[in-house]
This record gives C-alpha cells, sequence and structure tokens, in this order.
C-alpha cells in the first residue's frame, strides 16, 4: 500500500490553488461537465460503486444516503454540507476550504444535480473568518463562471448555492440540529425518524454531507469508481485525509488510504517529540475511545478500529505522549462537551455537568477509589439515554481512559493531586519540566 495518496491535498502547495485559474488549471470542473451529460441516477450509482463513505464521523455510505431521496415527488430537494467543525482536534475540512473552495463547490453541484435539488447551502462555522471570505469569493468566482445560477453549462439545470454562517456551536454539528440552525431556530437535535432524506431542511427531502465526502466526489467522477475503490480496504475504500497533532515533530494532515496504520503516520510526521514516548492517542477525535501504544499497529479503517473498541471518526489523531496526565486531559475534554451541551435532554445537561465537578475533584487528589465506580456508574446512565451522540461521546474517554490508566486515577489520591508537571506536556516545556 502506498503510503500517501495526494487527491485533495495534490495542489496544496501552489499559491494560487485556491483560486478558479488555479484549479482549472489541474482541470477542475471537468467531472462537472462529464456528470451533467449522465442521468443523475447514473451519477448516483458511480458513488455507490465507489464504496464512497462519510468522512464527517459515521462513516455511514454516501452514495447509498443520495438514493434514500424519493424522485419523482413534485418537491423542493436540499443539499446541504456540514462544514461546521468543532470536535476537539478535528482540523481537516477548514485546511481543505482554505486551499482548495472549488473542489468542494464542483462537490456540491455534482451531488445537487444527482439528488435533483435546486438550492444549496454550506453551513460554515462563524468563527473561521478567513474561511468566509475564501468561500464567498469561490462561490462569486464560480457564479461568473456559469457553474452556478440559471442554465449550468446550457443544460438547462439551475442551482443556487447560499453560504450560511454559524455562530459557533458544537451542536450544530450534528445534522438535524444543523438543520433547525439554518431554518434560524435554536440548534438542537430533532427526533428521528423522520430522518432528513424524508423530511429534512424545510420539511423537504434533504441530503447532509461532510465537506470531505462532498469534496472526494469530483475525483470519483473523473477516474471512475473503480479507480476509487482500489485504495483503501475491502469495506473501507478510498484516500482519506488523516489529523495529526499533539506531540509529534511534524504536526498537519496525511491524505492516505483508509487502512494505513498510526505507526506508519507517524513515520511520516517524524515520530514522537523530544524522542519521548506514546501514551495515549485518539483515533477519531475527542469523542471516540482512546487507544494506547498496544494500537498503534490497528489499521486506521472504519471495520478494525470499531473491532479494537472505539472508531474512526473524524480521524483526528491526537497523539500524548508520557508527559501528559490522563485525568488532566480527559477532563478538559470533559468541559468541553458540558459547554457545548444544548441542553435539551436531562441525562447529558445534568450528566456533563456532575461529571466535570467529579473529575476536577480526582484531578485534585479529592476523593476514594469508589469514586471511580460511581463516576463509571454515571458514564453508564448517561451513554444511549440521550437526544444525540453528544453525551456518548462525552463519556467515551472517560470510560477508555479508566479501562487503560485506572493506575494514574489513583495515583492522584496517593499524591494529594496531580503527579505530572502540567507544564512538561506544553510546547514551550523546557528540560526543568517535571524535575
Amino acid at each position: 500500500m502506498n503510503k500517501l495518496t495526494p487527491v485533495l491535498s495534490a495542489h496544496w502547495d501552489e499559491k494560487d490553488s485556491f483560486t478558479i485559474a488555479g484549479y482549472s488549471r489541474h482541470g477542475g470542473y471537468n467531472s462537472l461537465k462529464k456528470a451533467l451529460a449522465m442521468e443523475p441516477d447514473a451519477v448516483i450509482q458511480i458513488v455507490k460503486d465507489s464504496g464512497l463513505r462519510g468522512r464527517g464521523g459515521a462513516g455511514f455510505p454516501t452514495g447509498t444516503k443520495w438514493g434514500f431521496i424519493p424522485q419523482g415527488d413534485n418537491r423542493e430537494h436540499y443539499f446541504v454540507v456540514n462544514a461546521d467543525e468543532s470536535e476537539p482536534g478535528t482540523c481537516k475540512d477548514t485546511p481543505l476550504l482554505m486551499a482548495n473552495p472549488h473542489v468542494l463547490i464542483e462537490g456540491i453541484i455534482i451531488g445537487s444535480y444527482a439528488i435533483r435539488a435546486n438550492h444549496a447551502f454550506i453551513y460554515v462555522r462563524g468563527e473561521i473568518s478567513h474561511v468566509v471570505r475564501r468561500l464567498l469569493q469561490a462561490i462569486e468566482d464560480a457564479y461568473k463562471a456559469g457553474y452556478l445560477g440559471k442554465n449550468i453549462l446550457g443544460t438547462g439545470f439551475n442551482l443556487e448555492l447560499t453560504l450560511h454562517i454559524g455562530a459557533g456551536a458544537y451542536i450544530c454539528g450534528e445534522e438535524t440540529a444543523l438543520l433547525d440552525s439554518l431554518e434560524g431556530f435554536r440548534g438542537q437535535p430533532r427526533l428521528r425518524p423522520p430522518f432528513p432524506a424524508i423530511a429534512g431542511l424545510y420539511a423537504r427531502p434533504t441530503v447532509v454531507n461532510n465537506v470531505e465526502s462532498v469534496a472526494s466526489v469530483p475525483s470519483i467522477i473523473e477516474k471512475g469508481a473503480e479507480w476509487f475503490s482500489s485504495m483503501g480496504t475491502e469495506k473501507s475504500k478510498g484516500f482519506t485525509l488523516y489529523s495529526l497533532s499533539g506531540h509529534v515533530k511534524n504536526p498537519g494532515q496525511f491524505e492516505a488510504p483508509l487502512g494505513i496504520t498510526l505507526r506508519e503516520l507517524l513515520e511520516l510526521a517524524g515520530g514522537i517529540r523530544n524522542g519521548n514516548k506514546i501514551k495515549f492517542w485518539t483515533p477519531g477525535g475527542s469523542s471516540t475511545p482512546i487507544f494506547t501504544e498496544q494500537h498503534l499497529d490497528t489499521p486506521l479503517d472504519y471495520e478494525s478500529v470499531s473491532a479494537a473498541g472505539s472508531m474512526l471518526g473524524t480521524k483526528a489523531l491526537q497523539i500524548f505522549d508520557e508527559t501528559t496526565c490522563i485525568l488532566r486531559a480527559v477532563l478538559r475534554w470533559t468541559e468541553f462537551y458540558k459547554h457545548e451541551s444544548c441542553g435539551k435532554c436531562t441525562p447529558c445537561r445534568e450528566g456533563t455537568w456532575w461529571l466535570v465537578q467529579m473529575l476536577r475533584d480526582l484531578e485534585n487528589g479529592i476523593g476514594t477509589e469508589a469514586d471511580l465506580t460511581k463516576l463509571l456508574d454515571i458514564c453508564e446512565n448517561i451513554g444511549g439515554r440521550s437526544f444525540c451522540a453528544l453525551a456518548d461521546g462525552a463519556i467515551a474517554p472517560i470510560i477508555s481512559s479508566l479501562k487503560y490508566f485506572r493506575d494514574d486515577y489513583l495515583a492522584h489520591f496517593k499524591n494529594g493531586g496531580c503527579p505530572i508537571d502540567p507544564v512538561a506536556s506544553t510546547l514551550f516545556a523546557t528540560s526543568k519540566a517535571g524535575a
């Protein structure tokens, strides 16, 4: 297996990669012309045959999701892109949009044509104003070039594309909360069914896809389903962006086939900083159960990661070396989930609050081993009982950290506080840290 497969990131190093001229120079929008010459159902079938799975975390087959949209119903259909990237550790969509926004726009037009939608939306976080500016310019240029608007390329297909700037709520990354926010309501998850494919935006059939999922479509149309499915593993096909952050020498985006291992990615990233030893890591962001050194050779595909006890999620690989206190890291994640809980359901609203209180006491050395059992009991009463998956994500690092690092928790009681110098894990740590 080739270690890197630069497709989406192939031209990120060019100074004008984000412009329509730079994108067109490498065959940009040729896939659109090819797709518009096909029947919409044929486009859906190619995406199905490719094996492309959603890159937003769940890994649901993209072509199948498009195929759920009822046809011939004489109703409006909507195509929505979820660019509300806010999972701690996840940082793939933002650089993609900065370096190559037109690949997303081309994917949106193809996807909208396939599901017979005449209005598409990009929901983006308001905090990333540099991305917002770049997307606005790219959309304007696409309109001027005739790729958006009325009678696109003389085919009779019409598409309006709206950029919606969100207010920065993590919960709006959940697709139904995103739809509520798009409609002007407070972002809160909806009860399902009905699912968005039947009653989504404005109660009309709607597809909601992640940025990377949509951006992968033009290359599939251009090079074919077999080309895409030749990469990756049997059930997790294609290439994807892995985000390495934390205690690595060269953090960043690594575009590789699904199934590569963290050991291989660490080699590409120059290894752990200062020659330290890895302690724990997340395979798919902070909402996925943590892994340890024993999982370095686990293939990073949906099935293998699941079999090992975690989830691939957004492929946000946060790397922590031996200078890190596991309890401190888990507490910071839990504080985030407590803050970002929308408050709609009691298990999440109240449960995350109590988790934070307990973890703060434990970090300060207050409590006994019995409190660890109570902590797990609270997690058990939260998991699977909330309106959406936020609460499940909040408890994942707690349960997994106690599974692998229970002794580290106990060390806080024996020490009367954290036994690890917090400065030692920082970028500015010196050789004296922890001494």
